[in-house]
């Protein structure tokens, strides 16, 4: 099955049967990614008088609550209500479209002097240049299942450079995904300064964009051009745990 859309004049095809899902799965006492401090995941059965809400137990139904910190909690996708005091800065009032036209690029964090790891914005620059797209999706080295378990409390993971916050945010890129707990290091004062630069908070905030954190693209996913569907729970919250699905997207040309 082949569908079609056109970007900046250039139509390309997808196939909407092989979506590509880059979030990670949440499970219920089973090891999974956290961070920030986070605790864990848990699904815990609803008791109401005689009725117990796990069919496994003899209810007729399953009935659970789940307990999560989006934040901290698996892939997770936040708004300039992240750093922001604004009470309408929530992902529901913030992510209005779904569906953008994106650019995976696979990167390796380089090791500084204080001992932190860090993507830069050279090397970011170089797999965009003369891209354009309205999405950024990074995977970094070194890229293993490990990430879909990872605990990154207190082990001060790979971040971004701050300037590239700025640089996609004068690109024109207005969401930004990363398989990282952060676009920040971890303990940083509470500067945030890549989340400020990108959302451009608090002069000329761009409320439309967002961050999506904690997604893993598997290796045999390969660089290049994708349309992202970028799907989150109706939650008036800053961040809402997320699912973004990828489809390969192939130019189309005239034949003559």
């Amino acid at each position: 099955m082949q569908a079609s859309i056109t970007y900046r004049g250039q139509p390309y095809a997808f196939d909407p049967t092989q979506p590509l899902d880059i979030s990670m799965p949440l499970h219920d006492k089973q090891l999974q990614p956290e961070c920030f401090w986070a605790e864990p995941v848990a699904f815990d059965v609803i008791r109401v008088g005689d009725f117990v809400g796990s069919v496994a137990e003899g209810g007729s139904t399953n009935y659970k609550r789940v307990h999560l910190t989006p934040h901290g909690n698996g892939t997770h996708t936040e708004c300039y209500g992240h750093i922001s005091a604004d009470e309408h800065a929530t992902i529901h009032n913030c992510l209005k479209r779904f569906l953008f036209v994106a650019q995976l690029i696979t990167v390796q964090p380089q090791k500084q002097e204080n001992g932190d790891e860090v993507v830069l914005l050279d090397d970011v620059k170089a797999r965009l240049q003369g891209i354009k797209c309205e999405a950024l999706v990074i995977r970094t080295l070194p890229n293993s299942d490990e990430k879909l378990t990872r605990h990154y409390s207190g082990t001060n993971p790979p971040y971004l450079e701050h300037t590239i916050g700025q640089y996609l945010a004068e690109k024109g890129i207005q969401h930004l995904l990363l398989d990282l707990p952060s676009v920040d290091r971890e303990l940083d004062e509470g500067k945030l300064l890549c989340h400020h630069a990108f959302w451009q908070y608090p002069r000329n905030t761009r409320c439309g964009a967002t961050i999506t954190e904690l997604i893993y693209v598997p290796d045999q996913v390969d660089d290049g051009l994708y349309l992202l569907n970028l799907q989150i729970a109706s939650l008036q919250l800053d961040a809402s745990p997320s699912k973004p699905v990828l489809y390969k997207l192939s130019p189309v040309f005239p034949t003559l």
